[in-house]
């Protein structure tokens, strides 16, 4: 039996009895946490909004058993304007969704976490464009999972990519490849989804720019730079799983 306190975000939450809710926390020293939170449905409940998604905190635990209670809980920060807007809703939801998919308990992710908050504070409480947001997002992501795509040689040959293209992208394989590749590959395979996708050089700078100087490249980038669906596609595709809420992303 202990109590701990932990800096924590609620990734997900589910209705539980009358007035408890469960609620799935992201703590940067922790990783995930399954608690509950109770009586937090009621009215004039100290903890109303500290079982709401979004909601981040310092999350006092009452752990006993393998069984985690909040007992307290100094709320930090709410992202409520995020309701307010549809599209923003969907990708920060998006997010938590993904973020939860790759945590473990008593995982250390602080990089993960702070990526996360960085993210949604954008979202959040800019006026910058969600698309290349979420795109840096998920970019981001796959370095902190550690699939950082290849853009500098053809992930089949090896080879120099010429600076103007033509590029092509393979989410299997994880990088650029080169158009003779591509077209060997499509001997093979026909034009089924598995062919690596055509890419804009703009998007491959784009991309090649955000992994040297990181979310400093997220401010005021063109939408038809960065390729959401794609590096949606390359994330899930490496991750094994569909994150639902993502067909409700608006692209």
């Amino acid at each position: 039996m202990q109590q701990t306190e932990n800096t924590a975000i609620v990734l997900r939450h589910v209705n539980y009895r009358d007035n408890d809710r469960m609620v799935t926390l992201f703590s940067p020293s922790r990783g995930r946490i399954d608690a509950v939170i109770r009586n937090c449905r009621k009215p004039k409940s100290h903890n109303l909004n500290a079982g709401e998604l979004f909601a981040l905190g310092d999350y006092m635990l009452y752990e006993n058993g393998g069984r985690a209670t909040v007992t307290s809980v100094h709320l930090i920060e709410t992202f409520f304007p995020l309701r307010q807007d549809y599209d923003r809703l969907t990708c920060g939801v998006y997010l938590l969704n993904l973020t939860e998919a790759v945590i473990e308990p008593e995982q250390e992710r602080q990089e993960l976490f702070m990526l996360l908050l960085h993210t949604l504070s954008r979202l959040t409480f800019s006026d910058q464009l969600w698309r290349p947001l979420i795109a840096g997002f998920l970019l981001h992501f796959s370095v902190c999972e550690g699939f950082k795509p290849r853009l500098n040689h053809c992930v089949f040959c090896g080879g120099h990519l010429p600076e103007e293209g033509p590029f092509f992208f393979d989410v299997r394989e994880g990088g650029i490849c080169c158009g003779e590749c591509r077209e060997k590959r499509k001997a093979v395979v026909g034009d089924g989804a598995a062919l690596p996708r055509p890419l804009a050089a703009a998007s491959v700078r784009w991309m090649r720019r955000m992994l040297l100087s990181g979310s400093a490249s997220w401010v005021d980038t063109p939408e038809a730079y960065a390729p959401l669906p794609l590096l949606r596609a390359y994330v899930e595709t490496r991750l094994g799983r569909k994150i639902r809420s993502g067909v409700m992303l608006p692209v």
